[in-house]
């Protein structure tokens, strides 16, 4: 087993555990799912339009290098620098290429699970650069040291009084503040920040590939100020993030959102294609977006797993997963947490050292049910842990453990032989790793051949 399924299994049996943080997580759920209902309700037929959607993505990541070389042909006519990175050291190396380049010393950041996933934050810190996260619950994180508990809502796990003490300790506040208080502590200080700042980094909901723009889809503002003080602005974004059209932004936006957080529309959604031209006053000076890879081209030559490139992050499968409901975000060990991420993740960073995250499921199919673009998570879980088994990842007594069950399976003789005390014993001893933490399993004592047997010669 790896170390990183070792951390798994011992986060998710404290998290699961602590009833307190499934009640902070249950209660921040079930508000969200209050609010969905609502939202869906702007939409006249939302199957057809959840399947449209995946049409359109479909359509994106089939003819991929199209819409990226149609994208970065427009965004370059608009004055901007397109970057292709096939790794997160790549985009490392070119950010800090650029901060250089700017004597940037401090850098406002909006929410970017992106910029999370290559690690942005401490390498700029390792080279004395300061980040400063500007979504309000990505900043809550960044003040505790943790990472984002979840793709749309980062601090998800904590209650307002929780965030009430952490500002308390970090920055000296009363601990009795309300949220409303709380959030014009932050307000102050982030607005100081973003006139300091030499670069701003966002990320991108999508890449507009006939107008060569960038989506922005927010709730405070903040990714509009990031992108739009500084005189220098970098967008990190993943190559599946491409839709075709302008256009399908009529569709994507308000999927997101209601599918997000249960809005019709966010409060802030933004076009940027380039940086100000010789007649505007706003807007930086240059612009930057870098088309991050790593690992994604894994997912778009896998044709059974491609499907995944389809998501939009809103991140409804973490919400309607059980799993996920119990054992919380950081318990995955990885940027991309959910059902989702139990899919991409294996692909993106290896499936040695992260195929236990596709058992971490119920297959109940609810994630698949959620989802704005009908991805079937599911089915893709379940491919997940064929392919880990067809490369070799399976151990050496799981494997003679499923033979041994085959054979008894196609042998009707085996299948009858003992009664359910002998059958209960031997697999119970067996297959420890079960009874870890599920209960013992327990056989009838005839099978349903014997039985249908036995009815058959009683009316005869």
């Amino acid at each position: 087993m790896s170390q990183t399924a070792d951390s798994f299994i011992s986060d998710s049996s404290l998290k699961s555990a602590d009833l307190e943080h499934r009640r902070k997580l249950q209660f921040n759920i079930g508000k969200y799912d209050a609010a969905v209902v609502e939202g869906k309700k702007q939409f006249e037929d939302l199957s057809l339009a959840r399947e449209k959607a995946k049409n359109t993505k479909w359509q994106a990541i089939e003819k991929l290098d199209h819409y990226l070389e149609q994208f970065e042909t427009a965004f370059s006519k608009n004055g901007g620098k397109v970057i292709w990175a096939e790794n997160s050291n790549e985009a490392i190396a070119e950010i800090l290429n650029i901060c250089k380049e700017k004597n940037c010393r401090t850098l406002v950041k909006s929410k970017s699970m992106v910029t999370e996933e290559i690690h942005l934050n401490h390498a700029l810190e390792e080279n004395g650069i300061e980040s400063i996260e500007t979504d309000l619950g990505e900043y809550i994180q960044q003040l505790d040291g943790e990472a984002p508990y979840h793709i749309v809502t980062p601090a998800m796990h904590k209650s307002k009084e929780d965030v009430a003490l952490l500002f308390a300790e970090k920055l000296g506040t009363d601990p009795n503040l309300t949220p409303q208080e709380l959030t014009l502590v932050a307000r102050n200080i982030l607005r100081k920040k973003y006139t300091e700042a030499e670069i701003g980094v966002t990320g991108a909901n999508f890449i507009i590939s006939d107008i060569g723009g960038i989506a922005l889809t927010e709730n405070e503002g903040n990714a509009r100020l990031s992108c739009s003080f500084p005189k220098t602005h970098i967008v990190i974004v993943g190559i599946e993030k491409v839709i075709p059209s302008i256009k399908d932004l009529g569709l994507f936006w308000p999927l997101l959102s209601t599918f997000g957080t249960g809005q019709k529309m966010t409060v802030y959604n933004t076009i940027v294609s380039g940086p100000k031209r010789s007649n505007e006053t706003d807007g930086p000076e240059e612009m930057y977006v870098i088309l991050l890879d790593n690992g994604r081209t894994n997912l778009l030559n896998n044709p059974k797993e491609r499907e995944s490139l389809y998501c939009i992050r809103c991140g409804a499968c973490l919400n309607a997963c059980p799993v996920y409901k119990n054992i919380g975000g950081h318990s995955y060990g990885a940027t991309y947490s959910g059902p989702i991420g139990s899919v991409i993740t294996p692909h993106l960073k290896g499936m040695d050292e992260f195929k236990h995250l596709s058992y971490a499921s119920s297959l109940c199919g609810n994630c698949t049910e959620v989802c704005a673009v009908k991805i079937n998570l599911h089915e893709l879980l379940l491919e997940n842990r064929h392919e880990s088994v067809e490369e070799g990842y399976s151990p050496f007594t799981e494997k003679m453990a499923w033979k041994i069950w085959k054979l008894a399976s196609l042998n009707r003789g085996l299948m009858n032989a003992g009664n359910g005390k002998v059958k209960t014993k031997i697999v119970n001893t067996l297959f420890t790793a079960w009874n870890k933490n599920r209960s013992e399993l327990n056989f009838s004592q005839h099978t349903f051949n014997q039985l249908w047997k036995k009815r058959s010669q009683k009316k005869m």
